[in-house]
């Protein structure tokens, strides 16, 4: 069993060290002497949780600024699902390592996603060392043989220390209520999660209820699709009526500030969630509708945007820190997000010495508020360091691969 002990770092504002055996925080006091496979010297750092990244589509990293500045139906109908239909399995594989590289120097080592070719998501996910929640996409667009090969993929697959798989049809505009019925079946059936978008838009709850005579929050409700153990994107545009079923079923609300804004989406209803006792937590939504995967800027615009919305103590930095920490942990079953001995070994170690960070009358606030990914020295996920001193192995060929496959899309847009 292999160890680290990392030494004299700060946790909650006092100098600790930190013993992790095998993929587990062991022992956590002021001082151990025990020796270790590695040691890492923790002065002038402090240890907080990673982040966990509770939607986003990894491999659409490759992506990035190919179509910018539209809504969502005009992005996602003319420029995103034709390119998209182009890719090939190499395409997934190197986006999701550069999506990876990305999420490892801003700190996160988690995401549930949902794209396709989900083999080579896993394999990116495994030789980097980061945890995941693979959704296997769904559309009736895919036809029965896709569709029924897709569900075979999710009952022959084993779950790995790191990854894990949920079954993702897509959303009400594109799946229907007997694929919807079939999701709910076979999720079930194989125990994992579903995952959706929902309510991101006026437009999807406008046709739906014209469509179905309900919102979309009461029509997947009606189906069977809202339990406790359905993860739900974006949920921007929700009644009272909605948020109370959401609370009901305890579902897992997913917000993500940074696209809703971009795609002009509108804006997640913090308090009428937050007053409910939702579980909501943060994620990123794909690169192409962010343009990045920083979790720490998903915070502050999270907290920025439900004061500009609502009230000034309506997101407080302790609030959102946990959203993105603790309770995205919890939400997908990792028995992490938090520094504790027993859990899971998952921790960033941040430069107490970068200028964002300084004066530290409050770490967490200023987390949320003025730090950005700079800050971030040190990464490790199950126990296994992923970045060392802002060093990600294998990070230049990353780059270099992403550059590469994007020639191809490159010349499509011309």
């Amino acid at each position: 069993m292999s160890s680290i002990l990392i030494k004299g770092v700060s946790l909650n504002g006092k100098a600790t060290d930190i013993l992790i055996k095998g993929n587990r925080f062991s022992r956590i006091a002021p001082s151990i002497t025990e020796n270790a496979d590695q040691e890492i010297d923790g002065k002038g750092f402090a240890i907080i949780p990673p982040f966990y990244n509770g939607h986003c589509h990894a491999a659409m990293t490759l992506l990035r600024s190919y179509a910018d500045d539209l809504p969502l139906f005009t992005w996602l109908n003319d420029h995103i699902w034709p390119v998209e239909d182009q890719m090939v399995e190499e395409d997934i594989y190197v986006g999701t390592k550069l999506a990876l590289l990305e999420m490892i120097k801003s700190g996160t080592v988690f995401f549930n996603d949902m794209y396709g070719m989900v083999e080579e998501s896993i394999k990116a996910c495994e030789e980097m060392g980061v945890r995941a929640q693979i959704g296997i996409s769904l559309m009736d667009r895919m036809g029965d043989e896709s569709i029924n090969g897709r569900f075979a993929f999710v009952h022959s697959y084993k779950s790995t220390e790191l990854v894990k798989l949920a079954v993702a049809p897509h959303a009400p505009y594109t799946v229907s209520k007997e694929l919807f019925e079939r999701c709910v079946k076979e999720a079930d059936k194989a125990g994992v999660m579903i995952h959706t978008h929902l309510s991101e838009t006026a437009k999807e709850v406008a046709d739906c209820k014209a469509e179905h005579g309900m919102s979309p929050v009461e029509w997947l409700d009606s189906l069977g699709v809202l339990t406790d153990k359905t993860a739900l994107a974006h949920v921007v545009h929700t009644s009272d009526s909605d948020a109370d079923i959401l609370a009901k079923r305890q579902c897992v609300i997913v917000s993500n500030p940074t696209s809703n804004m971009k795609l002009a989406s509108g804006a997640f209803h913090t308090t009428q969630h937050r007053s409910r006792g939702s579980r909501v937590v943060l994620g990123t939504d794909g690169v192409s509708s962010n343009n990045n995967l920083d979790m720490m800027q998903e915070m502050k615009f999270f907290a920025l945007l439900a004061k500009l919305t609502e009230d000034a103590e309506s997101a407080p930095a302790d609030y959102v820190f946990d959203m993105a920490t603790r309770a995205g942990a919890e939400a997908f079953g990792i028995d992490a997000g938090v520094i504790a001995e027993g859990k899971l070994a998952d921790a960033v170690l941040v430069d107490m010495s970068n200028e964002r960070l300084v004066p530290d009358y409050n770490l967490i606030s200023n987390l949320v508020y003025s730090a950005d990914s700079r800050c971030i020295d040190t990464v490790i996920c199950n126990g296994r360091v992923v970045m060392r001193s802002g060093v990600v192995p294998g990070e230049d060929k990353i780059i270099e691969d992403a550059h590469r496959v994007c020639a191809r899309f490159k010349a499509m847009k011309k």
